[in-house]
């Protein structure tokens, strides 16, 4: 599963849909059918390769049944991302059970003159397709750079998750807004009089 590794955009993916949950702020991004639509829209990635054709017309039959599957999966692909520095083993738990689940099976391709591994779902199910995808991107990162790489924002007033893909490892923040907040309450904290 290197591969997943080396697709940024399936590991962003995972962190997203994470983030359509953000509980410090009270914010759920993924409540309706449509909202899992522009979801799927904005992250083709997640999408089965026979699916592309459907992409942003409105042809993808989406119900409440996916939603709610999908908003499992959330729940299961934060776990991981929010456990995986504390506890590996618990998150690779979560990680196989996800991917025996959704009944996922390594595929190897061959296009351009360039092979690659993709794991996918042998089930339509939006979901399964999903949780196939990004539960092994995730894998992919623990096994190749270490659980440490998952987090979540360091941040007081965030709880957004994050995977990081940098050289040096040393990522402690989602975002840098949330790293220049920090930054600077740090400095404000040493200018105040005490």
């Amino acid at each position: 599963m290197p591969d997943a590794y080396y697709s940024p955009l399936v590991v962003q993916t995972a962190v997203d849909l994470a983030n359509t949950l953000r509980p410090v702020k009270g914010e759920d991004t993924l409540e309706s059918v449509e909202q899992l639509r522009d979801f799927l829209d904005d992250h083709p990635a997640a999408e089965r390769p026979t699916s592309a054709a459907n992409r942003g017309t409105g042809l993808r039959h989406l119900t409440r049944a996916d939603l709610a599957e999908v908003r499992a999966l959330r729940e299961t692909v934060r776990k991981v991302l929010e456990r995986a520095n504390a506890d590996a083993v618990e998150a690779a738990a979560l990680i196989n059970d996800g991917l025996r689940r959704s009944r996922a099976t390594p595929v190897l391709r061959h296009e351009d003159g360039r092979w690659w591994t993709e794991v996918t779902s042998d089930t339509d199910r939006c979901a399964a397709h999903l949780a196939a995808t990004t539960l092994s991107a995730l894998a992919s990162v623990i096994a190749t750079l270490g659980p440490a790489r998952l987090g979540v924002c360091a941040g007081p007033t965030c709880r957004a998750t994050f995977v990081d893909l940098s050289r040096n490892g040393s990522k402690q923040y989602c975002t840098r807004t949330c790293s220049h907040r920090a930054s600077v309450a740090a400095y404000r904290s040493r200018r105040s009089p005490r």
